[in-house]
C-alpha cells in the first residue's frame, strides 16, 4: 500500500473528516403537507434576508413541494434567493453562519451559477437554501414550476404519487430520486413553453 493510499485511509484524515460532516443522514420521507410550513419559510426568510441584506436582488422566495398547498412532500423547506453576481459572492458563508447555515454545496451549483446552503445541519436539515445569479436561468424555472402546480391540484397529487413510490422503492439513493422526478418536471416546463 503506498503512502498517498495509507493516508487516504487514515482515521484522521481531512478528507474523511469532511464526507462524515456533509453526509445527508435523514432519509427520504413523503409526508402530508404540514399547514406549518409556510409559517416555517416565513421565520427564516426574515433571519436570511437580515443576513444577506447587502447582497440580495428582490425578496427570498418559497419554492418547492413545501411551497405547494397540499402537496405531500419532505419536510424541508427549500427557498431561493437572487444575488447580483455569482463570481463576487464568496462571503455568504461568512454572513450566513452567525445565524446557523451552513455551505452545503451541490453537484452543478457552479454550472447553474448557484450557492446552497442549508439550516442546521448538512446532516439533518430542516430548510435549503438555494442562492442564484440573478440572471441565471434557475429562479425562472423554479417559479414557474412551483406556480403551475398551485394552479393545477390534480398534477400536484400526480407528482405527490411519483415521489411517494420513488421514496418507497429506496429511500437513500438521493440520486435516484432526483432522476426518477426529472421526466415528471421536464414534461410539465414542456408543456408550458408549447405555443397555446
Amino acid at each position: 500500500m503506498t503512502g498517498t493510499r495509507r493516508e487516504a485511509h487514515h482515521p484522521h484524515d481531512p478528507r474523511r473528516i469532511a464526507t462524515a460532516t456533509t453526509t445527508r443522514r435523514d432519509p427520504i420521507v413523503i409526508v402530508a403537507y404540514d399547514e406549518q410550513w409556510p409559517a416555517r419559510f416565513e421565520r427564516e426568510r426574515r433571519r436570511v434576508e437580515a443576513a444577506l441584506h447587502g447582497h440580495l436582488v428582490g425578496r427570498v422566495e418559497h419554492i418547492g413541494s413545501t411551497a405547494i398547498p397540499g402537496l405531500p412532500a419532505k419536510p424541508i423547506i427549500d427557498m431561493m434567493a437572487t444575488i447580483a453576481d455569482y463570481d463576487t459572492a464568496a462571503g455568504l458563508a461568512a454572513d450566513l453562519a452567525p445565524i446557523g447555515w451552513v455551505h452545503a454545496p451541490e453537484p452543478g451549483d457552479e454550472e447553474a451559477r448557484k450557492w446552497s446552503f442549508c439550516f442546521p445541519s448538512i446532516a439533518h436539515r430542516s430548510h435549503h437554501l438555494h442562492i442564484y445569479e440573478a440572471a441565471a436561468p434557475g429562479p425562472a424555472i423554479l417559479r414557474r414550476f412551483r406556480d403551475h402546480l398551485r394552479a393545477h391540484p390534480e398534477l400536484a397529487a400526480e407528482y405527490a404519487r411519483l415521489k411517494q413510490d420513488l421514496a418507497a422503492d429506496d429511500d437513500r439513493d438521493r440520486p435516484r430520486y432526483r432522476a426518477g422526478k426529472a421526466p415528471f418536471i421536464e414534461t410539465v416546463l414542456r408543456r408550458l413553453d408549447e405555443p397555446r
